[in-house]
């Protein structure tokens, strides 16, 4: 009899383990993998990161941020936020003016001094990009890799829906040279 009851005992803590990970993995944090080149130098294909899906619940994403978002079904992207809800975004002489000021993107000087060949980003607006208007629309964002000149992003897909982020990826764990957090 006794022996039984410690069977039960280990199945359930067993259990409760395995409900806990799928839990954490499904509600909080998860893996992923950044597969391709569109945020080089930032983030290359193959780092592994920890996806936080608890962060936006709370807050907005905030410019600068890494988010990933469901870009198609079945398939996930990994951008940076570049405009905010009501931004006015354009891009000239490879500078970017968010609302008429200008912002230094300083995650892009490693690039810029390998690049031989600038401007980095081509100049645009957001009448110039499937947004097709002047500001970015209420409960979206207007995202960018980091690699602009082999990036799918919201130059050609359009603005990105609230609803479709799956949360902020800033965490690399692998490989070992580039862990640590991504500003």
């Amino acid at each position: 009899m006794k022996k039984n009851n410690e069977v039960v005992e280990w199945i359930k803590s067993i259990l409760f383990a395995l409900m806990l990970v799928f839990g954490i993995n499904y509600f909080l944090f998860s893996p992923i993998v950044v597969d391709g080149e569109s945020m080089m130098p930032t983030l290359e294909s193959g780092n592994r990161m920890i996806l936080n899906k608890v962060n936006y619940v709370f807050k907005e994403p905030e410019r600068f941020d890494i988010i990933v978002y469901h870009a198609k079904e079945n398939e996930d992207h990994i951008k940076r936020v570049i405009g905010l809800p009501g931004d006015r975004i354009q891009y000239r002489d490879d500078v970017l003016y968010i609302n008429g000021e200008a912002y230094e993107e300083e995650y892009l000087d490693e690039y810029k001094n390998e690049v031989t060949d600038l401007p980095l980003t081509g100049d645009f607006t957001l009448e110039d990009t499937p947004v097709n208007g002047q500001v970015v629309p209420e409960n979206h964002l207007f995202v960018m890799g980091d690699n602009r000149r082999h990036s799918t992003d919201s130059r050609i897909l359009g603005a990105v829906p609230f609803e479709e982020i799956a949360g902020q990826a800033n965490i690399v764990v692998w490989p070992l040279k580039n862990i640590g957090i991504i500003e």
